[in-house]
């Protein structure tokens, strides 16, 4: 399954997903192995999800999704009809979008990082984990642009540079230099290049260029690669900062980036 994976360049976090769910397919039907069960299996496994443990559609089409991909791409069991098994249907909810007023109040109770972050959210428009992601070439103060790489669909796109957040930005541009001159003078510096780069490009991974605007303040191995490089600061961090904010502005509503921050009106510049 890992294999596979990679070898079609998923994300980790659909690595990590996928592979717990076919575990948990395997345990429900006592440690069998998968080839030895029927597409009835399958339907019966995803019964289960839905009348007993009672998840959500999305959740549910989730592990149908790592099931087929554990038949058609490692089993190579074309021969099961699982493209024929209904998915669950999601439903449809108006998004909670927060006044200006509200956003105001929100902005207010931000600092730091997190302020940062979220101001490249609202103002250009950014998903979290594409926010987090950007690195230092990925900024092009002198055309207002930030550049997301392998965005939604893992399409890249430009976008614009909140004109508020620039001051801040530059600051922490700056600040990223000077961590990354010690991680270099410690041995460290190296990051995780997007595929093949490493190994085309020798001594890429320990440019300036290549390092996170967000960067962790601790160290981390890499799952995949075992190279020990500061990944960014993780989007829970921010979420809590953000709920956090949000109390303290007495804002009742839920708080969720994509529609209180992406779909904002008008937009924080």
């Amino acid at each position: 399954m890992r294999r596979e994976i990679r070898r079609r360049n998923y994300s980790y976090r659909t690595e990590q997903a996928y592979i717990r769910w076919v575990r948990r397919f395997i345990r429900f039907h006592g440690t069998v192995h998968p080839a030895t069960l029927s597409e009835a299996d399958v339907t019966k496994y995803l019964n289960y999800l839905a009348t007993e443990r009672n998840v959500a559609g999305g959740t549910q089409n989730q592990a149908l999704s790592a099931i087929v991909f554990l038949y058609k791409q490692v089993l190579g069991k074309d021969s099961l009809a699982l493209d024929g098994i209904s998915r669950a249907k999601k439903p449809k909810k108006l998004p909670v979008v927060l006044s200006k007023t509200e956003m105001i109040r929100l902005f207010e109770g931000l600092e730091g990082l997190p302020l940062l972050a979220c101001e490249l959210l609202y103002g250009g428009g950014l998903r979290i984990s594409e926010c987090l992601r950007l690195r230092i070439k990925d900024l092009y103060f002198d055309y207002r642009q930030l550049w997301v790489r392998s965005g939604k669909g893992n399409k890249d796109r430009a976008t614009m540079m909140p004109e508020k957040a620039i001051p801040k930005l530059k600051a922490q541009a700056q600040k990223v230099q000077v961590l990354h001159k010690k991680d270099l003078s410690q041995g460290y510096g190296k990051t995780i290049l997007p595929k093949a780069l490493a190994r085309k490009y020798p001594g890429e991974a320990s440019r300036l260029r290549w390092q996170y605007v967000f960067p962790s303040p601790r160290h981390s191995t890499d799952p995949r690669s075992g190279i020990t490089h500061r990944y960014h600061i993780s989007n829970s961090y921010i979420q809590r900062s953000l709920k956090k904010a949000a109390r303290k502005a007495k804002i009742q509503k839920k708080i969720k980036f994509l529609y209180n921050l992406v779909m904002g009106i008008p937009r924080y510049r």
